[in-house]
């Protein structure tokens, strides 16, 4: 660890909610990373930057990383009636969250990034530059940074912005990942690389899912003191064990200011097929917080209308709208996973 962390230093993780000054995704472009399919990720990923362009009050400049002169033609075509910036740097897969830094802010006003090892996601996805892209966009930026030589996706861990972070046991503590680790090693990593007070350990994996069990798939934070996660609503569920023993650790959880946390639920989707009828990790709560909206992915179920308006009563200075996410999904993730903000210096919830 290095001697100043950006705990010592008083740099926090803002929660999702409060102001973005920009918002960076990447360019789906290889078609082997999406099984054959690039030209649907694609068309769900013009609709999700649709969405987070829109608007003019509270607006967030959306950044694209393209790869190539070849892939910035096709992205400036399919987002042509945005306001875009493009961004030229090697990458490897479309998931920001996870191969990004984690953006800090502090008292002062101040910037930084933490960065970690990147492994692909437990040495499952090894693609060229995923473990690069952190570091490269940092230093376009010219933002403060430190890294921490340890493995950190940043869809494992969810800030309430006062001090509180929920954290996934099952991917932080893979083997793949960081063998020989225990939760008090563990805990204090990412107190001191991420400035938090508390860590709130969660347990359990959605079927089938890549990242084993990244909590932005499981709960996450809507306000301080208040979280939601999922309510499998059909007996058939195959996630259903998991998601009630989810519920019943959060009912036992108190956050950095010592609350008992509230507890919304929402509909689960239930079954998710893909293509070849793959039971796929469908989540309603990996939603994206833009500055003017929550954009929860759908997946063609019974259960979509109503998990949308159950997150939008969450967020009532937000639109809440649902985008189709089936394709997205079929590449490991949905909306938070492929997004990444950059927080404004002045804190502000939204």
């Amino acid at each position: 660890m290095p001697s100043d962390t950006p705990r010592s230093l008083g740099y926090r993780k803002p929660a999702d909610w409060e102001l973005h000054q920009k918002c960076f995704v990447a360019w789906p472009a290889v078609d082997a990373y999406w099984e054959g399919h690039v030209r649907e990720a694609q068309e769900a990923f013009a609709e999700l930057c649709a969405a987070i362009a829109d608007g003019t009050a509270r607006n967030e400049q959306l950044n694209v990383l393209v790869s190539d002169e070849r892939n910035e033609q096709r992205a400036r075509k399919a987002l042509h009636n945005l306001e875009v910036c493009y961004l030229r740097m090697p990458y490897g897969d479309s998931w920001l969250r996870d191969t990004g830094p984690v953006f800090l802010t502090s008292e002062k006003g101040e910037l930084a990034a933490a960065c970690f090892a990147f492994n692909g996601w437990g040495r499952k996805y090894l693609y060229p530059h995923d473990d690069t892209v952190a570091g490269d966009l940092v230093r376009a930026l010219g933002v403060k940074s430190l890294f921490f030589p340890w493995v950190m996706e940043g869809g494992a861990i969810d800030s309430d912005g006062e001090g509180t972070c929920l954290a996934s046991r099952d991917c932080l503590f893979d083997k793949q990942r960081n063998p020989d680790q225990n939760e008090t090693n563990m805990t204090e990593r990412l107190r001191q690389a991420l400035g938090f007070d508390r860590i709130l350990w969660l347990d359990g994996s959605l079927l089938n899912d890549h990242t084993d069990g990244h909590v932005d798939t499981l709960a996450r934070f809507v306000a301080p003191g208040v979280v939601i996660c999922m309510e499998p609503l059909d007996h058939d569920d195959p996630n259903a064990a998991v998601l009630r023993e989810v519920e019943r650790q959060l009912r036992a959880f108190r956050d950095a200011k010592g609350r008992m946390l509230t507890v919304e639920r929402i509909a689960a989707p239930g079954p998710v097929f893909g293509r070849n009828q793959q039971l796929l990790p469908a989540s309603y709560l990996n939603f994206y917080i833009s500055n003017n909206h929550v954009i929860v992915p759908t997946y063609g179920t019974e259960h979509d209308r109503r998990a949308i308006d159950q997150i939008a009563a969450l967020f009532p200075g937000r639109r809440t709208i649902g985008l189709k996410a089936n394709a997205i999904l079929e590449g490991g993730g949905a909306f938070h996973c492929i997004t990444l903000a950059l927080p404004a210096v002045d804190r502000v919830d939204l």
